[in-house]
């Protein structure tokens, strides 16, 4: 990452080779929690942007792209989504999200660093929007720990919005995870993962749809999406369960009384749709 004099913030990335970079306005906070380095920077043309141990995070124009496809092709393929988990996700965007569908009764949000939901609701408050809902629960923990413990059959959807898998979050990758997930979820749950890019990680694509098998889940999708903030532009997120995942609650996408900025029926559906590379490179 630099700051350099010409006001550029840049994470690149020596394995894929590759770097994005945003020019920025100004700094607005740095500190170092506990568990990692967290910085906020207001861009020229992509507003507020979060950054963790230099890692682009979010930003006030993108963000929508990412949260919107987490959670609602999850939340519309369950049959009743009541009882949502979401591990990470401490910018409170995906719970926004969540919190959009009436018939969840809980939504439990389980992150370790307290500090990013704070610096959420001071320079990304349109993420938090949802977090005072009476539905809601923010708890900062271990999210790994949490899942552990969980009740069988106590969840319908597990949301994991978590780091890469390197260091900390290699763990939220593992069959032992996996495991944990499909018992706390039960039959008809659904697990959903942020699965990195399609383009540049296929191997971690490949090694999550194996230890997700092996862990007991029958069925496995990937969604595309954009994501211009994250390595590539091109990000996708990973659905697990035991019932089909490609048929989805249509007309009740439809018919939502909510408003979205990206997702839409014709959306879900063409997120699902399998890149020819993508199938060649297919080794599950």
């Amino acid at each position: 990452m630099s700051f350099d004099t010409a006001n550029w913030f840049t994470e690149a990335i020596d394995e894929t080779g590759t770097a994005f970079s945003l020019k920025l306005k100004s700094r607005l906070h740095e500190e170092q929690t506990p568990y990692q380095k967290i910085e906020i920077f207001d861009t020229e043309t992509f507003g507020r942007l979060m950054v963790i141990d230099g890692c682009t995070m979010v930003s006030s124009r993108d963000n929508f792209l990412y949260h919107e496809m987490m959670t609602h092709p999850a939340l519309f393929t369950h049959p009743s989504p009541r009882r949502v988990l979401i591990i990470g996700g401490g910018d409170c965007g995906a719970l926004h999200e969540v919190l959009k569908h009436p018939e969840v009764e809980q939504a439990q949000q389980v992150d370790i660093d307290e500090c990013v939901t704070r610096l959420s609701e001071k320079y990304f408050p349109e993420l938090c929007e949802s977090n005072q809902d009476p539905r809601a629960e923010l708890h900062f923990t271990d999210g790994i720990k949490w899942v552990r413990e969980a009740a069988d059959d106590s969840l319908d959807v597990i949301i994991v919005d978590s780091t890469d898998p390197v260091g900390p979050g290699e763990v939220l990758f593992s069959e032992a995870f996996y495991r944990h997930c499909r018992r706390a979820l039960g039959e008809q749950g659904i697990l959903v993962q942020q699965s990195e890019s399609p383009l540049l990680h296929q191997d971690i694509l490949n090694n999550m749809y194996q230890r997700m098998q092996a862990a007991g889940f029958t069925h496995q999708a990937t969604l595309n999406f954009p994501q211009p903030i994250y390595p590539s532009g091109w990000w996708s997120a990973t659905l697990a369960g035991n019932t089909k995942l490609r048929n989805f609650r249509e007309q009740d996408v439809i018919q939502k009384t909510f408003a979205c900025q990206y997702y839409n029926a014709e959306i879900h559906k063409g997120a699902l749709a399998v890149p020819e590379f993508m199938k060649k490179a297919d080794k599950r």
